[in-house]
């Protein structure tokens, strides 16, 4: 079976679907499409499938050239349906994995994709998961649900568990040049799946088994998680004595052995990093285990938009202001710099305490031009000398490279700068 899916997969008319087309997804179906063979993407969000039709892409890493030259070629096909990918050689499966409110894993659409694809499961077909989840889920819930149907992975299919390693923005690692983990539900999985991936990657690492896989990318967002909780740890540390934590870890960042530099912000923000811990966390409560490491850097990661809001009350009454009445400026809604992605923001955390507190708070944002808080619509307003001359305190909650850091200083009344943004600038500038 191995040996007709590597022929298929070798030559140059193999086609893949893609199940999910968001920031994991489309471009993964774009490399794959610029790679010569026929790319599927599938999404049930019918507005994302007409944008592609069209040739617009929705996700900044993606150019819509690169959309509209794989759509002429005829190698990209979108589709809100499952149907087409019984033709498919490999079917690949992206979609989110968020938490529930009560911190417990929510593998629904997980679920739901793959009964989507079940009914176009064939023999010699490989399955792929990506969506991070915790250990055992390839193995416990998809792999079942699979064969039910009567096929058998590993005999009749292929099964296997690839994380996804997308960083949003960083223009130095993308789809090609970063290594891609690979578990099968057999070693014939694990080697199809390798031959898959090799089209599209440079390198390809393998391991034994979907539960080695899966754990890998827990242990990656766990390691920054944890390690970004003790860098917030160690701001709040340096606050209390007076000390500069910027300061403190470029000092430390100078040792060339022993040590990695990570930096503090008002909390964590984006789909892994909060959540991906989480799952891990769960699972061994289940089993018994106490995870302490991630628990307190949860706790310690998600005093910071608290930390940050006093930070800014107490700047206020330096001016002889209160929080409550004065109108803050926040530059920033996005999780992280160069994105339009909001998903667990810090910024919707502290403005949404600024709001409880009673302060009257605009956003300015060159990425997000809108955001929802609790019902209440927001528009990112223009950055200019009026509005922050206007603002009471301005603070920067994601350092945007296209935001006029020069203006900002010169023109900003009080700034509070959570993100070095305005480092070696003269102002009235406290940071984290």
């Amino acid at each position: 079976m191995r040996k007709d899916l590597e022929k298929r997969l070798g030559g140059e008319e193999a086609r893949v679907g893609v199940v999910g087309l968001g920031y994991v997804g489309l471009p993964l179906a774009v490399a794959f499409a610029q790679s010569g063979w026929k790319v599927l993407g599938v999404d049930v969000d019918e507005k994302k499938v007409r944008g592609l039709k069209a040739g617009r892409s929705y996700i900044l890493d993606v150019p819509s050239a690169d959309i509209r030259e794989v759509l002429r070629a005829g190698r990209l096909r979108a589709s809100a349906g499952f149907s087409g990918l019984s033709s498919c050689d490999a079917v690949i499966i992206c979609v989110p994995t968020p938490l529930r409110k009560t911190k417990e894993p929510d593998v629904s659409y997980i679920l739901e994709a793959a009964k989507g694809v079940a009914p176009q499961l064939r023999k010699g077909m490989l399955v792929v998961l990506e969506s991070t989840t915790y250990p055992g889920t390839t193995r416990e819930l998809v792999q079942p649900l699979f064969e039910a149907g009567g096929l058998k992975a590993g005999s009749d299919f292929h099964l296997a568990f690839s994380p996804e390693r997308v960083d949003p923005s960083n223009k130095r690692y993308g789809v090609r040049n970063t290594p891609k983990v690979v578990g099968g539900a057999t070693p014939g999985c694990t080697k199809a799946a390798a031959l898959l991936y090799g089209r599209v990657t440079e390198k390809v690492v393998e391991v034994s088994s979907t539960e080695a896989a899966e754990m890998a990318k827990l242990l990656e967002n766990t390691f920054r998680a944890v390690n970004i909780g003790l860098i917030n740890e160690m701001a709040l540390i340096c606050h209390r004595l007076g000390l500069d934590i910027w300061e403190i870890i470029a000092a430390a960042s100078t040792k060339p052995f022993g040590f990695m530099p990570f930096y503090p912000g008002p909390g964590l923000g984006g789909h892994c990093i909060p959540v991906d811990p989480q799952y891990l966390a769960w699972k061994m409560k289940a089993l018994n285990f106490e995870p302490r490491f991630i628990d307190l850097a949860g706790v310690v990661n998600a005093s910071m938009p608290e930390h940050s809001v006093q930070r800014m009350a107490d700047l206020l009454n330096k001016d002889g202001r209160s929080l409550k009445g004065s109108l803050v400026l926040v530059l920033g809604a996005a999780y992280k710099p160069e994105v339009n992605d909001v998903r667990e923001s810090p910024s919707f955390d502290v403005i949404k305490l600024l709001l409880d507190r009673g302060a009257r708070v605009r956003y300015h944002d060159p990425y997000v031009p809108e955001i929802v808080l609790e019902g209440r619509k927001m528009r990112s307003v223009p950055l200019t000398a009026a509005a922050l001359r206007a603002a009471d305190l301005t603070a920067v909650l994601t350092a945007h490279q296209a935001v006029d850091y020069a203006l900002v200083a010169r023109h900003g009344r009080r700034i509070f700068d959570a993100r070095n943004a305005l480092k070696g600038r003269k102002g009235r500038i406290a940071r984290l």
